[in-house]
């Protein structure tokens, strides 16, 4: 991660410094850059939060953002004082003066900017559950250091600029090459799409319309693959098996595993103790295995171990990962994926209608290590007590059942502690009193009136078969039949089973099923994405309306928005068709973004209307001209600052951030190429009446507001 940080930076420099070919501007706009991430680890240590993969993931989607408002205030103090460079002798300005009023020219813009980039990442502190846990510091540090880098633009920026600027030598030479050859390429398409606005927007709406159509065919996930180097086996065979026959068992697993080169070495544990958090019985164990990868792939890696595995009798074994299995686990109890929750009356009918969900599920395609809760019948000792009689010898109830308890399962008195370790103290009865029914049926029992009655007496004792264990939820019996999710995406797995599930499985009346596991998680995520999303749009709009006063312009702005879905929706068609919680987040994010080249392009139309008396048309072009170098160059170091991340990828810790920097990435390309064409020709066709009105108050002068 520290790697993509260091690599992101690099590449901002050499953009700037092909923009702008001055060591000076490119020096002070790299300034925001140390200066943002200082205070940003500053802030996070006040509150507490330490620098760990999510934070520093964050600040590297944040890093090519980090001199956008410093680039936009260079840029245009740098044009400024070329402009009054090239003046006449008695026509300069002071170069102070100059500076002063260029970083005015655009305070408002890159205030307003700034705000709804912060404001869009505002949902990842509404997430609950695991991914608001895995997000929250990575909101975190992003909001902290843009704001500090607005902080830095508003203040140190302009002090460098007034330093530094006025003894530049370049201020006598015109644009860079690379930003003459833009303009020139950029000039006849920018014409071309005035010229022909009506054919330019409907192409963009049908651009739009294809977006929409590929999202049908994205796939769903809750959080991406995870890559963590490592795997955990939930290796379980029939309860009541021997410890000698399961270890037996498991042996053999282990030597499946290690006949893989992929495999370094095994780790296992057999059962947990009673009194522990996940107690299992000696049935049940965890087998970690440590991988070096090889020329296979994890998929390819994976379906070859579980063909392997099937062949060992008896057991029931599921693949994952350290951190997803246990995420597993938190989000449903269970160590898989999916988890069908079946709730009924009776458990035999709940095993029967289990059996047949999981033949459901056996065949959809990507449904793997598909197996039934172990619930089975196993032997036990019922002592069923008679309550004429414990009351005719003058007992309770509960005093016998704690007299009963403590003679078998025994009861702790105290501790003994030898060297470093300590022993419980346990009083029971000997064993030759708990070897059989008979002799437990003939413990004598005090009674309060002194004699000593069998147990027989007070209890009927017979052995039987009972379940090994019972599950509920809310109260309600129930049986889990849990499934991985192989070479597929998650929610076109759960619509399979779902569909097999109602066509092929008829429950009795009282039973019903619920879908859990991340499937659960990835509904309420989405639906909460969704939710926040909107209103963060409504906010984006908010914000735009106060700083122009005007629906229309707002409106026009917000046009990023569909622009910037077409390349977010391409990129991930194009990285795997999936998306995931983190790719839900990435689009949100880039809603914000992508407005600031809109706010950026249309005060720069007014401001030459209003102040420099500069025609409609003209202004369309010169405006869309002279914000082709700081639209692209912010485009640039805020995209090409995520390619690190994006290729680094599959690398452990990169799996949730990389999404991201995908949707941010498409998403910039399209709106930043669109919103060249797209925003001029809709500015002269729509806001041709609000051309000549005065601007508004909060983007530095004042102005009526209009519709």
């Amino acid at each position: 991660m520290s790697d993509a940080l260091r690599d992101g930076a690099i590449l901002v420099a050499i953009i700037l410094f092909l923009f702008l070919l001055n060591v000076r501007t490119t020096l002070i706009s790299l300034a925001a850059l140390p200066v943002s991430l200082i205070v940003s680890v500053l802030a996070m240590r006040a509150a507490g939060v330490t620098i760990n993969t999510m934070t520093l993931g964050g600040l590297t989607i944040a890093i090519g953002a980090l001199v956008d408002d410093a680039i936009i205030d260079v840029e245009n103090v740098f044009r400024r004082l070329r402009e009054n460079g090239a003046r006449p002798d008695p026509l300069r300005r002071p170069s102070i003066e100059v500076i002063y009023e260029a970083s005015r020219e655009v305070r408002g813009s890159i205030v307003f900017a700034t705000l709804i980039v912060m404001l869009v990442f505002v949902p990842l502190f509404f997430l609950s559950g695991v991914e608001g846990r895995l997000l929250y510091p990575l909101g975190f540090a992003y909001l902290v250091a843009i704001f500090a880098s607005l902080v830095v633009a508003l203040t140190l920026t302009p002090a460098l600029c007034a330093y530094v600027l006025p003894k530049a030598g370049a201020l006598r030479h015109g644009d860079s090459f690379l930003v003459r050859w833009l303009k020139k390429a950029y000039q006849p398409t920018l014409r071309a799409a005035l010229k022909h606005s009506t054919t330019v927007i409907a192409a963009s709406v049908a651009l739009l319309a294809a977006a929409l159509v590929l999202t049908t065919f994205l796939g769903r996930t809750f959080l991406p693959d995870f890559n963590e180097g490592s795997l955990t086996l939930s290796a379980v065979t029939l309860p009541g098996t021997s410890l000698d026959e399961s270890d037996r068992l498991n042996r053999r697993v282990e030597q499946v595993l290690l006949s893989f080169p992929e495999v370094v070495s095994t780790a296992r544990r057999q059962g947990r103790a009673e009194l522990d958090e996940h107690a299992q019985d000696v049935n049940s164990a965890e087998i970690d295995v440590r991988l070096s990868m090889r020329e296979r792939t994890k998929g390819e890696l994976f379906a070859a171990l579980r063909s392997e595995l099937s062949t060992v009798p008896g057991m029931v074994i599921i693949i994952g990962q350290p951190l997803s299995h246990r995420i597993d686990h938190m989000l449903s109890g269970t160590r898989a994926n999916i988890a069908i929750k079946l709730f009924g009356d009776d458990l035999y009918q709940l095993r029967s209608s289990a059996e047949e969900i999981r033949k459901v599920m056996a065949k959809v395609d990507g449904a793997v290590d598909v197996s039934v809760e172990q619930q089975v019948d196993i032997p036990q000792l019922q002592i069923k007590f008679d309550r004429d009689r414990i009351s005719r010898y003058g007992l309770r109830t509960g005093e016998l059942a704690e007299i009963v308890e403590t003679a078998y399962a025994g009861h702790k008195v105290s501790q003994v502690h030898d060297c470093q370790r300590t022993y419980d103290v346990v009083v029971r009865f000997p064993d030759e009193h708990r070897r059989d029914p008979e002799a437990i049926g003939n413990t004598l029992v005090d009674t309060p009136v002194g004699a000593k009655v069998p147990l027989k007496m007070l209890a009927s004792i017979r052995e039987d078969t009972g379940p090994n264990m019972i599950t509920r939820e809310n109260a309600q019996r129930k049986i889990v039949v849990m499934a991985n999710v192989g070479g597929r995406d998650l929610r076109s797995v759960i619509d399979d089973i779902r569909g097999g599930i109602e066509r092929e499985v008829k429950l009795p009346q009282g039973y019903y099923v619920v879908y859990g596991g991340q499937f659960e998680s990835e509904s309420d995520a989405t639906r909460t994405i969704t939710v926040l999303g909107l209103l963060v749009i409504a906010g984006i709009f908010l914000l735009l309306f106060l700083a122009f006063r005007s629906v229309r312009s707002a409106l026009l702005i917000m046009v990023n928005l569909p622009l910037a879905l077409i390349g977010g929706v391409i990129a991930v068609f194009l990285g795997g068709g999936v998306l995931s919680v983190a790719s839900l987040v990435g689009f949100i994010t880039l809603f914000g973004i992508a407005t600031r080249n809109g706010i950026m392009m249309l005060s720069h139309y007014e401001h030459l209307q209003r102040e420099e008396g500069v025609p409609f048309h003209e202004a369309i072009e010169r405006g869309s001209l002279e914000r082709l170098s700081p639209i692209l160059m912010t485009a640039l170091c805020a995209g090409l600052a995520l390619i690190p991340l994006v290729l680094a990828g599959d690398e452990p810790g990169n799996e949730i951030q990389a999404p991201m920097g995908v949707v941010i990435l498409g998403g910039l390309l399209s709106s930043t190429a669109l919103n060249m064409l797209v925003v001029p020709a809709l500015y002269a066709r729509f806001a041709r009446e609000e051309a000549s009105e005065p601007h508004d108050e909060a983007m530095g002068n004042q102005r009526p507001a209009s519709t």
